[in-house]
């Protein structure tokens, strides 16, 4: 079982802010559901704690992640940013980490931006219609599910 232990403090960092940073590509997707996105990533990290990962993604979920602001207003500065820390996380828990505490992370990863996509529905009126997920936000899922999917990893079924 690998702990916090492992990892030296930059690397904890990085492995804390990768899902957050991905819950933030999901939110800044589309305009409206802020509010509803970011409280549900709140319930990804609860449900993650729940779903017993192990004690590397129960420590990762219980640290919360310090992200510089700097350049998250810019969307295209967002995604990179995002993207490169998400390759680096993955590549820190594979060269650390048990295979089962590598798919633990990389489902938290992609579980984090699936549930923020889906807490506000886009489009239709008062709430009648639209989509449960936006073109937008489905294009960032399929981006981090590619990147998860590029180190190796089996990127999940696509809805």
């Amino acid at each position: 079982m690998t702990d916090k232990a492992a990892f030296n403090a930059e690397e904890w960092s990085t492995l804390v802010e990768a899902p957050a940073l991905v819950a933030l590509r999901v939110i800044a997707a589309e305009r409206g559901g802020t509010l509803r996105e970011s409280l549900s990533l709140g319930r990804a990290y609860a449900e993650a704690r729940q779903a017993q990962g192990g004690d590397l993604l129960e420590a990762i979920v219980s640290s919360a992640p310090e992200i510089d602001r700097e350049g998250l207003q810019d969307p295209e500065g967002l995604n990179a940013r995002a993207d490169a820390v998400l390759r680096e996380a993955l590549g820190l828990v594979e060269s650390k980490a048990t295979p089962e505490e590598v798919e633990a992370y990389r489902k938290f990863v992609l579980g984090v931006g699936d549930t923020v996509a889906h807490a506000h529905r886009e489009g239709g009126f008062l709430g009648i219609g639209g989509k449960e997920v936006s073109e937008g936000e489905q294009a960032v899922l399929d981006d981090v599910a590619k990147t998860v999917g590029s180190r190796g990893l089996t990127p999940p079924d696509p809805r």
